[in-house]
């Protein structure tokens, strides 16, 4: 069992890993405002690299999780279509770092102040990766909310369900309250929260289903 525990590691790692390199970046990227600019951004720039690099590591660190609990849970409940759909996530964020986002919200210096109008390849295919993430994300979500409720874990069956509801709301909240304008700040935050959210129940899956390994 030590490879499928190795294997979980990698997922429970990555949500930490991922919001970390973000906050730091936030804070030390020289012209960027987190308050302003969603975190796609941060893969622009000569030091665009760190959150390519983040975007990829963090998915191929919940690829290797999704093997993991594959070899955890298959053929129970929820060990196809589950692991399945954290692995897609997990391909999402690659695509996400390898295709970047377009300038916009006023970063790169001089880029437009707005909303990114660019029909570019990088540009379209970064947006399909995220939305990869999101609905395989979500998917996943109630898999496992449907697996505890069998085991009569009702608590994870509860917060399963719970994510996943809450993450489609904070997507379109973001998109409804940047439309009143104020700067962009609501789309900038509500999108990291939902990485929090989002990224940070996959770990805690992961660290969920180490524990039954062990």
């Amino acid at each position: 069992m030590q490879p499928t525990r190795a294997l979980l590691a990698c997922g429970a790692a990555a949500g930490p890993l991922f919001i970390a390199t973000v906050l730091i970046q936030d804070y030390t990227r020289p012209g960027f405002d987190p308050r302003r600019q969603p975190l796609s951004l941060l893969s622009l720039g000569d030091l665009g690299w760190i959150q390519i690099a983040d975007f990829v590591v963090t998915g191929l660190l919940y690829v290797a999780g999704a093997v993991g609990m594959r070899r955890a849970l298959h053929p129970g409940r929820g060990g196809t279509w589950g692991p399945l759909l954290i692995g897609t996530f997990g391909a999402g964020l690659i695509i996400a770092g390898i295709f970047r986002t377009a300038p916009g919200w006023g970063y790169p210096q001089g880029a437009p102040a707005g909303v990114p109008g660019s029909t570019d390849v990088s540009h379209v295919l970064h947006g399909a990766g995220f939305f990869v993430v999101l609905v395989s994300l979500v998917a996943a979500c109630f898999v496992f909310a449907r697996r505890f409720a069998a085991q009569g874990e009702r608590r994870w069956a509860l917060a399963c369900a719970a994510t996943g509801v809450a993450l489609p709301t904070i997507y379109v909240l973001s998109g409804v309250l940047s439309e009143r304008g104020d700067d962009a700040q609501p789309l900038s935050l509500l999108l990291r929260l939902l990485a929090v959210v989002g990224w940070g129940w996959a770990s805690l899956l992961a660290v969920r289903l180490r524990r039954e390994v062990s």
